[in-house]
Formats: structure tokens, C-alpha cells, sequence
């Protein structure tokens, strides 16, 4: 009843995991916004991890992975997850408080090493110096996309120096139907050394996560801690709360795109 569901998280699984080894990486690392993209990523990660230890046994995956630095002292599957695994919530003015709370719910249920800051200042600050150019106050009614294309291209920095530092992946969660009407940031979730949902559409996406909620792959079981996603409108989180933005308000119903 779900061959495309099962299908999808082994395939990308898999090449996650295969890619990691043949780039000799450390881990992942996901800029996850409480959203439904970076949550996916996220759990493509971590079932990365618990389906190789299923298929190879705890010692076996180890044995694949022992040029990480460190990976000697780990002792289960829990602990590689933390060590291999970085995810931050990067806020803004515009960030609410159920994405933050979703995002540190989901990194709990997958077990990421999780981080939260601000790149607020980051924001005004490039706000200002693009204002002295144009020697005027960029103002929302005047300047709506690189206001909030400037919140989304104000995460990479920090979060390739934490990929960086930790000799770890970063991946992009940009997704296919969103790339293909330009609802995407050029180097803000488009940016990373490897893209794993770039090919799938956001309405199969949705349909993953709800399918994870409850039922999940074969031999793991469901993740209900995506509930935290999957009870929200898809939002950028770019512009003021009080307009309300909504993904589909932006573009159209996904399934339609």
C-alpha cells in the first residue's frame, strides 16, 4: 500500500549514507526551520543510520564509518546519531515559536545534536549596508523579496561554518516544486554539498511526512513526533506574522503545482 513511500526513504536513505562514506564525511548537518522540507532531511538522516544498523548490525555499521574521528567510543545507535547528526534553528523577527518548538521537537524524536540561534542582527545589518547604497530605508512596502530573500541567505554562513568545523555535509532542503516556480533562496535553501529531495515534489513530500506520523518504514515504525510539522500551513517564515504568510498563499495549492 505504500511501495512509493517505502521506495523513497530507501532509496535516499541509502544514497545518503553512500555518499557520506565515498566523500568521507563525518555527518550531516541541516538547517531545520520547524518546516516540512528540513524535517524530511532530517529523517532521511537518521534512517540512514537505524536502517544500516538493521541491515548490517551496530558493529558493522561502525566498522564502515571508522574513519570519524571519535567513532571508536560510541556504543550505540543513539549516540552515533548525536555524533553524526547537527541540526540549528536559525531564527529571525519573523521566526514564531511553533516552528522553534516543532524544530526541537523533531531533532529530540530523531536524536540530532541540536542547536538554536539568531541571525537577526545578521539581517539588519546587510539591511543597512544595502540601504546606505541605495541611500534610502529599505521598507517592506518598497522591498518585499530581498527582505525576505535576505533572512534565508543570512542562515548559510553560520551554517557551513558548523559543516565545516565538524567536517560534515551540509545539505539543501530546497524541494522540486518549489525550485521549478523559483519559490526557492539561491544560497539559502538551495545551499549545501548535496540536495536529497531537489527531485521530489512537495505534495508527495507532505504526504510522506503525514505517512511517517503514523505508519512509517517497514521494520522502524512511525516518527509521531512529526505531528509538530505536520499540523502547520508550510510557511518561508520571511515576512512579518502579522501577514500571515502560507506557502500555498505565495504559489498556489501544491498539489495543482
Amino acid at each position: 500500500a505504500y511501495r512509493d513511500e517505502e521506495a523513497f526513504t530507501r532509496a535516499v536513505a541509502l544514497g545518503l549514507l553512500d555518499y557520506l562514506r565515498k566523500s568521507r564525511s563525518s555527518g550531516w548537518v541541516v538547517s531545520l526551520s520547524g518546516g516540512a522540507d528540513s524535517a524530511a532531511v532530517t529523517a532521511l538522516c537518521s534512517l540512514a543510520l537505524k536502517m544500516a544498523e538493521r541491515e548490517l548490525g551496530f558493529s558493522g555499521l561502525k566498522s564502515r564509518l571508522l574513519y570519524i574521528d571519535g567513532i571508536e567510543a560510541i556504543t550505540d545507535i543513539n549516540g552515533l546519531s548525536r555524533a553524526m547528526i547537527t541540526t540549528v534553528y536559525q531564527s529571525t523577527q519573523n521566526s514564531g515559536e511553533i516552528t522553534r518548538k516543532a524544530a526541537a521537537a523533531v531533532a529530540t524524536a530523531l536524536g540530532s545534536t541540536h542547536h538554536e540561534w539568531s541571525v537577526q542582527k545578521i539581517v539588519e545589518a546587510y539591511t543597512a549596508i544595502a540601504g546606505t547604497a541605495q541611500k534610502r530605508t529599505l521598507k517592506w512596502s518598497t522591498d518585499d523579496l530581498s527582505l525576505q530573500n535576505i533572512q534565508a541567505r543570512a542562515r548559510a554562513p553560520g551554517i557551513w561554518m558548523m559543516a565545516n568545523i565538524e567536517r560534515k555535509l551540509l545539505l539543501a532542503t530546497s524541494n522540486r516544486s518549489e525550485a521549478a516556480v523559483g519559490y526557492a533562496t539561491m544560497d539559502g535553501d538551495t545551499c549545501g554539498g548535496l540536495s536529497p529531495i531537489a527531485g521530489i515534489d512537495k505534495a508527495f513530500l507532505l504526504r510522506w511526512l503525514t505517512w511517517l506520523e503514523h505508519t512509517g518504514p517497514d521494520g522502524h515504525g512511525p516518527i509521531p513526533a512529526m505531528k509538530f510539522v505536520n499540523e502547520q500551513s508550510p510557511t518561508a517564515e520571511l515576512r512579518p506574522p502579522s501577514r500571515g504568510q502560507t506557502d500555498e498563499d505565495d504559489l498556489m495549492p501544491y498539489p495543482i503545482l
